[in-house]
């Protein structure tokens, strides 16, 4: 008996040693809720394609503490109902070890108590209207104080402007952007002469463009839910006959592009640019283009924070020593990733200073740098989160 007893002790222990190999090659699972579907359709293929790469980079090099990453993608439909269904089958069904993507402000909003109630960790990586707080998220991406002042400070200095009309979609995104613009305006001097919104799914802007040729202003600053609405928007202004100074608050390099013609002349304050000249940037554009060849939806600055956040995560897993979130949670905060945008570390409440670039979109598409501005702060956005 006790030798039969011995045996079956030994041969536990053996079965122990060769599990914990197969345990340790888990997969750490990343999950990318994005609109797929929605306002957010045009550029989501991009931030896919950012991420794609970034795991294969990282898998490529021997993974995450020996543990390959997985992606787990799933259609936030580009709003709350659809979020709630995407963060809730990625948290408890897939079970997924961290969150990142850009998503809409209904999205992240929607998303974030199940986030809480997960206790899963959240990279957003989409420019937002700003002061979203959660111990569970750290954002790589501008907020309106970086974001804003370039834009009307090269309108109120070079183009004489003193009066400007608003336009937005009707949600978070949109009138949070513009209450702070609106602010910010009349804080330097200017005047506002018109605010008004259409649904985000709203697609006929032709009141509202009515309205902004009676009031007369000087230049015209936009904000809508990204995608769709910027070309829909762009395009009914263009169609009449507008050609006032034209900042968008939400155009991405690659949603311009997809304009076509009708891009020309925006300005837009964006934290990258295809055309950044460093080299992190040279080899991840050159790495896209060896990776999807005609099919590479260009990086703009929803996608390229995506490629980042995966690299930041992996920092932190690294520096934590694993992915429980009491441990990872705050070496979010304290990693730092050297990537197409420059270094980035999320390390002021959760947020990240960055590097701003004014840029005015030519007729080809490409976006010309008109001024650049190195570090700037994103402000207090939450001051009770450590970072």
């Amino acid at each position: 008996m006790l030798t039969f007893r011995s045996s079956l002790l030994a041969a536990s222990a053996s079965a122990l040693l060769l599990a914990a190999p197969a345990l340790a090659a888990d997969p750490i699972k990343i999950g990318v809720p994005v609109g797929l579907s929605g306002a957010n359709s045009v550029v989501a293929p991009s931030v896919v394609q950012s991420a794609e790469l970034a795991v294969e980079e990282i898998n490529a090099a021997g993974g995450v503490l020996g543990r390959k990453l997985q992606l787990e993608i799933a259609d936030d439909a580009s709003g709350a109902a659809g979020a709630q269904k995407a963060f809730d089958s990625l948290v408890f069904q897939k079970k997924v070890d961290v969150l990142i993507s850009m998503e809409t402000s209904a999205a992240r909003n929607a998303g974030l108590p199940i986030v809480a109630r997960g206790k899963t960790p959240y990279i957003y990586t989409s420019f937002y209207e700003g002061r979203s707080c959660s111990p569970y998220m750290y954002v790589n991406a501008w907020v309106p104080e970086q974001q804003v002042p370039p834009i009307v400070d090269h309108f109120s200095k070079e183009k004489n402007a003193k009066t400007y009309f608003l336009i937005g979609s009707d949600y978070a995104f949109g009138r949070g952007m513009l209450s702070f613009t609106k602010s910010y305006i009349e804080k330097t001097g200017g005047k506002v002469v018109g605010e008004e919104y259409l649904p985000m799914d709203g697609s006929d802007w032709t009141p509202i463009i009515s309205k902004l040729k009676g009031a007369a202003p000087d230049a015209v600053i936009t904000s809508t839910a990204g995608g769709a609405p910027n070309v829909t928007l762009t395009k009914q202004l263009r169609a009449a006959g507008v050609t006032l100074p034209y900042g968008n608050l939400a155009v991405d390099e690659g949603t311009a592009k997809s304009m076509g013609a009708d891009a020309a002349g925006i300005f837009i304050s964006a934290s990258y640019l295809t055309g950044i000249d460093n080299a992190a940037n040279k080899k991840f554009l050159a790495a896209m283009q060896a990776k999807f060849g005609s099919n590479l939806k260009t990086p703009n600055d929803l996608s390229v924070p995506q490629y980042e956040a995966v690299y930041a995560y992996k920092a932190a897993v690294e520096k934590s020593g694993g992915t429980a979130e009491k441990a990872l949670l705050p070496a979010l905060g304290e990693v730092s990733v050297d990537g197409p945008r420059g270094t980035i570390k999320m390390s002021n409440e959760h947020h990240a200073p960055l590097t701003m670039y004014l840029g005015q979109v030519q007729p080809d598409g490409s976006v010309k740098v008109i001024q650049t501005f190195p570090d700037v702060s994103p402000g207090s956005q939450c001051p009770n989160l450590k970072s």
